[in-house]
């Protein structure tokens, strides 16, 4: 009977301190999301663009409620959200117009950039509508440039986001793979097909490079994209969308809390 109340008396004590532990981390990572700002940058893979739900007011940077920046906010409740990304952008864009509410009580930011430096819509109008030899000639175009020219233009955003906010934890987004290969599917010759992903490939190496010079994390998408990308039956991407052009090749809203999201709490 001692015995049976000891262990009951014991279990209980237990229970408390795990309880309180546990409610001590949960304050302690409310407390973290609530004393710094997140401020999101980039290009259209940020802003949400093919996920629908755009907030008006963002016009024609077609800013979702169901993009990765957005939901992230939503369920940490940062102390400040500021959503600059922009469909379109490019480093320069991002350097003129979406790093001012970047300041020293900034926590986290979040950037994806460079796939639009370095050519990508005329990239991929270039493989849907011409032959295997002209996407390829191309795709190498766009290589030679992530290698010559994009490493310069990246450390110029990077050093103006360290710059003003210099106690951020910053993240680098990565671009996934657009294609699943070896799989039946309509449209683009699996030619084309390897040739776009290994350009996102190399894309993406370049960017994690620099990202990494800076002391930024690098946040790669293609793991949670694996599946579901183009051609895969469950796609988290849009192919190409004659009636809405724009939206081609952007995720789609599972795409962003399903393939950005998850990216973005793990490196947070």
């Amino acid at each position: 009977m001692r015995r049976s109340r000891l262990v009951v008396l014991v279990s209980s004590l237990l229970l408390a301190v795990g309880t309180a532990l546990t409610g001590a981390a949960t304050a302690q990572a409310s407390s973290l999301a609530a004393t710094g700002g997140y401020v999101a940058l980039g290009d259209s893979y940020s802003s949400g663009v093919g996920a629908g739900g755009y907030i008006s007011s963002s016009g024609d940077c077609k800013r979702s409620t169901k993009a990765y920046p957005y939901l992230w906010a939503a369920a940490h409740s940062p102390s400040t959200f500021d959503f600059t990304a922009c469909s379109g952008a490019r480093t320069g864009d991002v350097l003129a117009s979406q790093l001012t509410p970047l300041s020293a009580s900034t926590a986290l930011v979040s950037i994806s950039v460079g796939g639009n430096d370095a050519g990508f819509a005329d990239v991929m109008t270039t493989c849907v509508t011409q032959s295997d030899s002209s996407c390829v000639s191309r795709i190498n175009t766009a290589r030679a440039y992530v290698d010559s020219t994009l490493p310069g233009k990246l450390d110029g955003v990077y050093s103006a986001i360290r710059s003003k906010a210099p106690a951020a934890r910053v993240v680098v987004l990565g671009y996934p793979r657009f294609y699943k290969l070896g799989a039946t599917c309509l449209g683009l010759s699996e030619t084309k097909r390897k040739a776009i992903n290994d350009a996102s490939d190399h894309l993406n190496t370049a960017i994690a490079k620099r990202a990494a010079n800076h002391g930024f994390a690098f946040g790669d998408v293609r793991t949670t994209f694996t599946g579901h990308e183009i051609c895969s039956g469950d796609s988290w991407l849009h192919s190409v969308n004659w009636l809405n052009i724009g939206e081609s090749y952007h995720p789609k809203a599972p795409g962003q809390s399903g393939g950005y999201l998850p990216v973005l709490n793990s490196n947070d």
